[in-house]
This record gives C-alpha cells, sequence and structure tokens, in this order.
C-alpha cells in the first residue's frame, strides 16, 4: 500500500510520527510536506495530497491541520476524494465501512500521537462493506 500524507504547520509534528509508524508498518509514503512548522497554507497541502490519490498516485491519503477541519474541506474539493476527519478509532472504522473514505484528516493540535496511530491503525485495517453503503458512496462521486 502507498500512503500520500501532508500537513500544515499544525500538524507537521504529528505528520512526522505518523509517517515513522507507517513506515515501521511496511508501508510506502510519499511525504508531501509541509517540512517544517514554519506558517504555510493548509489548502495547498491538502489538495496536493488528495490529487495523488484522486490520479491514482496514491491508494489513500492522511492530511493533518490544526484541527483538520480545514485541510479536510481542502482535499474534499478534489472530484472522487472522500476524506473524514476522524478523533477516535471507532470513527475510522465506522468511515471505511459505511463511506469508504479514502483519505483520513486528523487534527495535530487536539489528537495526541498515539491516539492518531490508533485511528490510522484502524482506517488502514478497515475494509469498505459495501452492500447498502455502495448506492450512497457513487451519489457522493457523481458530485
Amino acid at each position: 500500500m502507498k500512503i500520500a500524507i501532508a500537513s500544515d504547520h499544525g500538524g507537521f509534528e504529528l505528520k512526522e510520527h505518523l509517517i515513522k509508524f507507517l513506515e515501521t508498518e511496511g508501508i510506502e509514503v510519499n511525504d508531501l510536506g509541509t517540512y517544517s512548522d514554519e506558517s504555510v497554507d493548509y489548502p495547498v497541502f491538502g489538495s496536493s495530497c488528495a490529487l495523488k490519490v484522486a490520479q491514482g498516485k496514491a491508494d489513500r491519503g492522511i492530511v493533518i491541520c490544526g484541527t483538520g477541519i480545514g485541510i479536510s474541506i481542502a482535499a474534499n474539493k478534489v472530484k472522487g476524494i472522500r476524506c473524514a476527519l476522524c478523533t477516535s478509532p471507532e470513527m475510522a472504522e465506522l468511515t471505511r465501512k459505511h463511506n469508504d473514505a479514502n483519505m483520513l484528516a486528523l487534527g495535530g493540535r487536539i489528537t495526541d500521537t498515539e491516539t492518531a496511530i490508533q485511528i490510522t491503525k484502524a482506517w488502514l485495517e478497515t475494509e469498505f462493506e459495501g452492500g447498502r453503503h455502495q448506492r450512497r458512496v457513487d451519489m457522493l462521486n457523481e458530485m
């Protein structure tokens, strides 16, 4: 599996921890920046990560800003992206099962590293259920 990952300055530290975690799990990571905690604009990083996923250059994407809200909005502007902001492993599991979320958003200022790792693990390990949920995902993709 190949994961694209990006953050703004508010998510930089958490992004660095998640990259280490993903690499120890044997997952190929494409780090799209930012590369420091110096102030940057989250729409640039959220959309660049989303484009990698939408173009098939990454299987899934992870984006992080201070709260996860702004960068998830930016990612969801890209056609074919279903980016879900998750604050618990349960949310991550459900968004994979029911929404086939192909991107995960996290809040670097509101989610500690261990919780973020647990959220990411749940999101990576859970498969889409399809069935009754497929029709709704298809509707989202057509919007």
